[in-house]
């Protein structure tokens, strides 16, 4: 490759769990004309890599569908991984898709496929050992998506959203709130309490409301221990977030959970998100604020 069309490879490594979505990634990556390469072994990946940069061809966007269908190489994605940072011509990013394991179950048994590590065995068997095998890789990751609510149109959606070429790269600070009785969000990167505040739940008046209406957000704002409470948080988050940018994640998402994702917890989000909100580019959203409601309807 020239000089003049040795543009930086952005290489996009699809992996996560199986059933989680990886066919409608690829095929998203493939519309936004991204160079596409499904179940490539890890070994091959310098090679695959070099041979782009030799051939003088003008690809310089890559989606590479990585998981556990090529586990007898998979001990070696690592290795890989590790030498595509130290290349200054290429710019990897690992894009994981999870669910949870119900969600999965559920989509084998839809599909009536068996688990590629539990051929003769429940699904959920091959499930759990996948889990177990993929945290080291999740951990790695720098945008993690939980489809467990999407459907392959929204999933679609995120990925053309996130990586459209016109898009500007930005880190995004995603601040989720939600119910700890609906289980917390396995795509949360850091999680915070706040079941320890007082509870509007208990104000007869209050209870059908959320914590975006004013009344409900003051009532919460105005305790001593949640200000301190916010004070710490905030300067522990001022702290961080410059580290993950840094780090090489394009966002975070912040979890804060109360006991129904009603009131506290939507509260505590949004002054969050409006406290960074000149500093980064950031997003709110409440999982299961209103859950109540649809349960009473």
């Amino acid at each position: 490759m020239s000089e003049g069309s040795a543009n930086n490879i952005q290489v996009v490594i699809i992996t996560g769990m199986s059933g989680a979505g990886k066919t409608v990634a690829i095929q998203s990556f493939e519309d936004l004309g991204f160079f596409c390469v499904d179940n490539l072994p890890p070994t091959l990946l310098p090679k695959f890599l070099e041979l782009m940069k030799e051939s003088g061809n003008k690809i310089n966007k890559v989606a590479l569908v990585m998981d556990l269908r090529s586990r007898d190489f998979f001990d070696s994605l690592f290795t890989a991984l590790d030498d595509l940072a130290e290349q200054s011509w290429v710019t990897p990013q690992i894009l994981f898709l999870d669910a949870e394991d119900s969600t999965l179950v559920a989509r084998y048994k839809e599909t009536r496929r068996t688990h590629p590590l539990a051929p003769n065995g429940l699904p959920l068997e091959g499930i759990r050992l996948e889990r177990k095998l993929l945290e080291e890789l999740k951990g790695r990751a720098q945008i993690i998506y939980d489809t467990s609510d999407l459907k392959p149109r929204e999933l679609r959606e995120k990925i053309l959203q996130q990586f459209s070429s016109h898009a500007q790269q930005t880190f995004t600070v995603n601040v989720m709130s939600f119910g700890f009785k609906y289980g917390v969000p396995i795509d949360a990167d850091l999680v915070f309490d706040v079941r320890f505040l007082p509870n509007p739940h208990y104000i007869d008046h209050m209870r059908p409301k959320t914590g975006l209406d004013e009344e409900v957000s003051s009532y919460v704002l105005k305790w001593g221990e949640t200000q301190k409470f916010l004070e710490k948080l905030i300067d522990l988050l001022t702290f961080m977030l410059p580290h993950y940018k840094r780090e090489g994640k394009s966002q975070l998402v912040i979890a804060i959970g109360c006991t129904g994702g009603q009131h506290r917890s939507v509260a505590i989000a949004e002054y969050i998100a409006r406290h960074f909100a000149n500093d980064y580019k950031t997003h709110v959203s409440h999982r299961d604020m209103e859950r109540r409601k649809e349960k009473h309807k």
